[in-house]
C-alpha cells in the first residue's frame, strides 16, 4: 500500500511503473480489503469544506463599515431626540442593508460548494477481478476505473488502454477542442494541458473508452487544486466600497470634530450644558447624509435592472460600480470573444482559394472565388468532391433545436456539415444520394478517416479526410474545377496549408478513389491511389460585434488582454481579427504559459503590462497574472466560462462568467453573469457602470453641500449666541424628505453623451476629489449667507421665531430643488440636457413642494415640527435666494476650476 496519497509525476512513469507504485492491477484492479483501507486511509473521494465563519460572524461583518457606524449614531441621536419615526427608518435602512450583504456572501461562497460537487457521480471500477459500480467518492488511489463516452471524469486517472478516447477538457485547462487521450508517458515538465495520458476529475469524455489507474483523489486532483486556490483568492473590496469607506472616515471624523467645536464654544460662551448639547447634537445630526446610503443602493439597483436589460446579471450590487472603474479587462477567448463554434473559413483547390461567409453552426453563408463571385460547386468539380468529402465522411450529426443549430460530434466534423449545407449539400440528402457502404474511422495513427460509397451510376467511390500530409502523401492526382485529373503538385498544396495554418486556421484535406461496385474498403489499398480534392480551412471564429467592443474598449482608456488555454498561433490569429494585435506581433505581445513561468518577480509586471494575449497558461498563472495587474493599481475585470477560471474569477476586481457555456462553478465564483456569453456586452455593462458611478457622484455633489450648511447654520449660531435657525427635527425632515422625493431622482439620470470616450477614472482618485469640495464649500457658504440673512430679515420685518425658521427650512429645501437641476451634469448646462430628460426629477419636485406647503400650513405639521405659516413676500425672497445660488453654480461650472476639471 503506498505510504502517501499519491501525488504528480505520474504522466512520466510507464504503466508498469505506476502500476508498481500504487501495488494494484490492471487486470484486477484492487481487493475489496485493500479498497476499504485506502478509503479509511486516504479518505472519501470529495473536494474538502472549506472553513467559515459561522452565520453570527458573518453577519456581524455586515456591520463594520465606518458607513453603518455613522448611520447608527444617527440612529442613536434621533433617538434621544425622540424622533421615532426618523430613528426608525435609519436604523432599517442599517439592516436591510446588513441582510443584502450577508445573503450576497453567503452566494458567493457556494462556488466552492459547486466545485464540490462536480465530481460526484458513480464510477465503473475492476475490483478483485469484478466489474463494479461504487460512488466516486468511494475511489480509492490505486483503482483501476473503465471509462467511455459520455462518462464524467470520477478522480485523476493514469491511462493504462485507451481505444480512442477523446476527452472535453475546456472546463479545466480552456482547450477549446477535444483532446485525444493515450498511454504513453510524456516528459515530466508537460504542462496539465499536455498530458494526454492522464484523465482529470471533473472532465467528460466526447469519445472512445479506455481504463485507467487512480493516482489521485479529492484535494490531490487538478480539480481540488483549482479548489485551493478558490479559497485562498483573495475577494477585494470594490473601488465604490473602498472610495465609500474612506469618504465615511472622513465625514465622520469631521461630524465629531465640528460637534465637539460647537460643544466648546456653547460652554466657553457661558450657554447652559443642556442646550448646548441639544445644538451640537442638531449640528451631527445636519451634517450626516441619512439618505447617502438608500441612495447608493437605489442607484446600484437601478443600474442591475439596467443591465438585465444588456444580458448581464449582477450577482453582487456594488459589482454594478466596479465595471464602470475598470481599466483591464482579462477576457477568456473561447466562447467569449470567439463563438465556441469551429467554422470553415476557407476552402482550396487547385484551381486556388475560396471564402466562406457565416459563422457557428447555423447553415447560412456563402462560398466565394477570389473575385467575389459565387464558387464552382457544380457536379463533377474539385470544390463539390471535397464538400461531399466533408459530409459523406463523417460521423457528426448537425441539429436545429429551439436554443438554435447545435453539433452532436467532433466541433471539427460539425464544421464539415456546415459548410456543406451552405451550398445545399445537406447531410440527410447526401446520405440518400451516396449511400455508406463501409467505413475506417479515424485515429491519432491512421491520422486520416475514410468511408465507402454506392454511387447512382453503379459504380463506388472512397471519400477520405484527413491530415493534410497523409492525405498528400497518398495523392497521385488532383481534380481540377471541371471534374478533370491533373497532375499533383504535392509543394503548392503543402504551401497552401502552410499559409492557412499561419492565420492560425486548422487545415483538413479531402480526397477520393473511384472503384468498381464490387470492391470493398481495403486501408492498403488507399496510399499512392487518391485523387486530391482539396483543403478545409477552419476556425472559432471571432464574435460579429467583438471587435467593435474592443475597439470601444480601447477608446474608453480600456486595456483589453485575451487569456486562454490555446495554443501561440491560434490565439494570435483571433487577436489580430479582433484588434487586440496589429499584425505580426511584436516583442513581449504574445506571452505563454511557459514564458510566464520564466519570469522573475521584477520582470513579471512590466511583462504583463505590455503583452495582449497569454495562451497556454494555467489556472495558477491566471491568478498570478490579476494579483500582477492588481499590485499595480489597476482595476481588473476577468471573464470566463471554465473550472479553470474559478480562482482568477474570484480574485479579480470584478468576474464575468459566462451564462450559457459557463460551469456552476465559474458563474457560483463570478460577480457578473452575461446571458449571451458575449463580449460586448461586457462593454455595453461598462457604460452601464460608468453612468451608474456618474449618476452617485452627482447625487453627492448634490446632497453634501446641505449637510454641510445645515452643521455650519448651527456652528454659527453657537458662535454669534442667537437662536438656531433651524431645529433638529427640522433638519431631519429636509435630509429624509429631500434625500427621497429629490436626490433620488438622479438615480434614474439618462447616461451623458460620450460615456466611453473618457478614460476611466483614476483607481486611486477619493470619492471627494479637489473639485468636488470646491463645488461643495460653494453652494454650502451661499446656502448658510442666504439662510442667515433670510433668518434676520424675517425676525428684523416682525416674524415670529418659528415663521423665520420655517422661512430658513423652505429656503434648504428650495435651493435643493434648484440645484438638482444644474446637478444633473457637473460640467453641462440642464439646459442642453432638455428639461423632461428625467421625468422622475419633475415628479420628485412636485412631490416635495406638496410636502413644503403641508410643513408650512397644515397645523399637525406645525405642532409636530414647530413651524408657522408664512406670506408670500418669503416665498418671493426664498426664489430669489435660490435663483441666485442657481447663476453663481453656472457660471462656476461654466468658467470656474471645477468645470474645467471634469470636462
Amino acid at each position: 500500500m503506498p505510504a502517501r496519497t499519491p501525488g504528480g509525476g505520474h504522466h512520466a512513469l510507464a504503466v508498469h511503473e505506476v502500476v508498481l507504485l500504487l501495488e494494484t492491477d490492471t487486470d484486477r484492479g484492487l481487493t475489496d480489503d485493500e479498497a476499504a483501507a485506502r478509503l479509511a486511509r486516504f479518505g472519501p473521494n470529495v473536494l474538502p469544506a472549506a472553513a467559515r465563519g459561522g452565520t453570527l460572524r458573518r453577519l456581524l461583518r455586515q456591520f463594520q463599515n465606518p458607513l453603518v457606524y455613522v448611520l447608527l449614531v444617527a440612529g442613536v441621536v434621533t433617538l434621544l431626540l425622540a424622533e421615532y419615526v426618523d430613528s426608525a427608518v435609519i436604523v432599517g435602512v442599517v439592516v436591510v442593508n446588513a441582510a443584502v450583504g450577508f445573503l450576497q456572501e453567503s452566494k458567493a461562497e457556494s462556488a466552492l460548494d459547486a466545485l464540490r460537487a462536480m465530481v460526484r457521480t458513480e464510477a465503473r471500477v475492476v475490483r478483485g477481478g469484478r466489474h463494479l459500480r461504487v460512488p466516486s467518492e468511494q475511489v480509492v488511489p490505486g483503482d483501476l476505473v473503465l471509462v467511455e463516452a459520455g462518462e464524467k471524469v470520477p478522480a485523476d486517472l493514469r491511462l493504462a488502454r485507451a481505444d480512442e478516447l477523446r476527452a472535453d477538457e475546456s472546463a479545466l485547462t480552456g482547450e477549446s477542442l477535444p483532446v485525444r487521450k493515450d498511454e504513453v508517458a510524456v516528459p515530466d515538465e508537460t504542462p496539465v494541458a499536455d498530458r494526454r495520458n492522464v484523465l482529470y476529475s471533473g472532465t467528460l469524455l466526447t469519445g472512445g473508452s479506455g481504463a485507467g489507474i487512480v493516482v489521485a483523489t479529492g484535494a490531490e486532483t487538478e480539480l481540488g487544486r483549482i479548489h485551493r486556490l478558490v479559497g485562498a483568492a483573495q475577494v477585494l473590496d470594490t473601488p465604490l466600497t473602498a472610495k465609500l469607506a474612506r469618504f465615511s472616515r472622513v465625514l465622520t471624523l469631521a461630524i465629531l470634530v465640528l460637534a465637539g467645536v460647537t460643544f466648546a464654544v456653547g460652554l466657553a460662551r457661558g450657554e447652559a450644558a443642556g442646550a448646548t448639547f441639544t445644538a451640537a447634537v442638531a449640528l451631527a445630526v445636519g451634517a450626516i447624509p441619512e439618505g447617502l446610503p438608500a441612495a447608493v443602493t437605489i442607484t446600484l439597483a437601478i443600474g442591475v435592472a439596467r443591465m438585465a436589460r444588456r444580458r448581464a446579471v449582477i450577482r453582487r450590487l456594488p459589482a454594478v460600480e466596479t465595471l464602470g472603474s475598470t481599466t483591464v479587462i482579462c477576457t477568456d477567448k473561447t466562447g467569449t470573444l470567439t463563438e465556441n463554434q469551429m467554422t470553415v473559413q476557407a476552402l482550396w483547390t487547385v484551381s486556388g482559394r475560396y471564402e466562406v461567409s457565416g459563422g457557428g453552426y447555423t447553415p447560412l453563408g456563402e462560398i466565394r472565388d477570389p473575385d467575389g463571385g459565387p464558387a464552382p460547386t457544380g457536379e463533377g468539380g474539385a470544390l463539390r468532391w471535397s464538400l461531399l468529402a466533408g459530409v459523406a465522411c463523417n460521423d457528426a450529426r448537425l441539429d436545429e433545436r429551439a436554443e438554435g443549430w447545435t453539433v452532436l460530434g467532433d466541433p471539427t466534423e460539425g464544421a464539415m456539415l456546415v459548410v456543406g449545407a451552405k451550398v445545399g449539400l445537406r447531410a440527410e440528402e447526401v446520405a440518400a444520394e451516396l449511400p455508406r457502404v463501409a467505413a475506417v474511422p479515424f485515429t491519432s495513427e491512421r491520422q486520416y478517416m475514410a468511408t465507402l460509397h454506392d454511387q447512382s451510376d453503379g459504380a463506388r467511390v472512397v471519400l477520405v479526410k484527413g491530415a493534410v500530409e497523409r492525405i498528400v502523401e497518398w495523392s497521385t492526382a488532383a481534380l481540377d474545377a471541371d471534374g478533370g485529373t491533373v497532375a499533383l503538385d504535392r509543394a503548392a498544396v503543402l504551401a497552401a496549408a502552410g499559409e492557412l495554418a499561419g492565420e492560425g486556421l486548422r487545415v483538413l484535406a479531402t480526397a477520393l478513389r473511384r472503384v468498381d461496385r464490387g470492391d470493398g474498403l481495403a486501408e492498403e489499398s488507399l496510399p499512392g491511389q487518391l485523387i486530391f480534392t482539396g483543403l478545409h480551412a477552419m476556425l472559432d471564429p471571432p464574435r460579429e460585434a467583438a471587435a467593435a467592443a474592443v475597439a470601444s474598449c480601447r477608446r474608453a482608456g480600456i486595456a483589453v488582454k485575451m487569456i486562454t488555454g490555446d495554443h501561440r498561433v491560434t490565439a494570435s490569429a483571433i487577436a489580430v481579427r479582433l484588434g487586440l494585435l496589429a499584425g505580426e506581433p511584436g516583442p513581449g505581445e504574445v506571452l505563454s504559459g511557459e514564458d510566464l513561468a520564466g519570469l522573475s518577480d521584477a520582470e513579471r509586471p512590466e511583462a504583463v503590462r505590455r503583452a495582449a494575449v497569454f495562451a497556454r497558461v494555467s489556472p495558477e498563472q491566471k491568478l498570478r497574472l490579476m494579483e500582477a495587474l492588481q499590485a499595480e493599481g489597476q482595476v481588473v475585470a476577468m471573464t470566463g466560462d471554465g473550472v479553470n477560471d474559478a480562482p482568477a474569477l474570484r480574485q479579480a476586481d470584478i468576474g464575468v462568467a459566462m451564462g450559457r457555456s459557463g460551469t456552476e462553478v465559474a458563474k457560483e465564483a463570478a460577480d457578473i453573469v452575461l446571458t449571451d456569453d458575449d463580449f460586448a456586452t461586457i462593454e455595453s455593462a461598462v457604460e452601464e457602470g460608468r453612468g451608474v458611478f456618474a449618476n452617485l457622484t452627482k447625487f453627492i455633489t448634490w446632497t453634501l453641500p446641505t449637510n454641510t450648511g445645515e452643521g455650519l447654520v448651527i456652528l454659527v449660531a453657537i458662535v454669534l449666541g442667537t437662536a438656531l435657525p433651524i431645529l433638529p427635527s427640522q433638519i431631519l425632515w429636509i435630509n429624509m424628505t429631500t434625500a427621497v422625493a429629490l436626490g433620488l431622482t438622479l438615480a434614474f439620470e439618462p447616461k451623458e453623451p460620450g460615456i466611453m470616450d473618457r478614460p476611466p477614472r483614476d483607481p486611486a482618485q477619493p470619492l471627494l476629489t479637489g473639485a468636488l469640495v470646491v463645488r461643495i464649500l460653494l453652494v454650502s457658504a451661499l446656502l448658510v449667507a442666504g439662510a442667515w440673512w433670510l433668518f434676520q430679515w424675517e425676525l428684523d420685518s416682525g416674524a415670529e421665531l418659528a415663521e423665520a425658521r420655517t422661512a430658513a427650512v423652505n429656503l434648504f429645501v428650495t435651493v435643493q430643488a434648484f440645484y438638482l437641476f444644474s446637478c444633473r451634469s457637473l460640467t453641462r448646462s440642464p439646459w442642453r440636457l432638455g428639461l423632461f430628460g428625467n421625468r422622475w426629477l419633475i415628479g420628485g419636485v412636485l412631490v416635495q413642494a406638496l410636502g413644503q406647503l403641508a410643513l408650512t400650513y397644515l397645523p399637525v405639521m406645525n405642532t409636530l415640527f414647530r413651524t408657522a405659516p408664512i406670506d408670500l413676500g418669503a416665498w418671493w425672497r426664498i426664489l430669489g435666494i435660490a435663483v441666485l445660488v442657481s447663476a453663481v453654480v453656472a457660471l462656476d461650472k461654466r468658467f470656474g476650476w471645477f468645470g474645467r476639471r471634469l470636462g
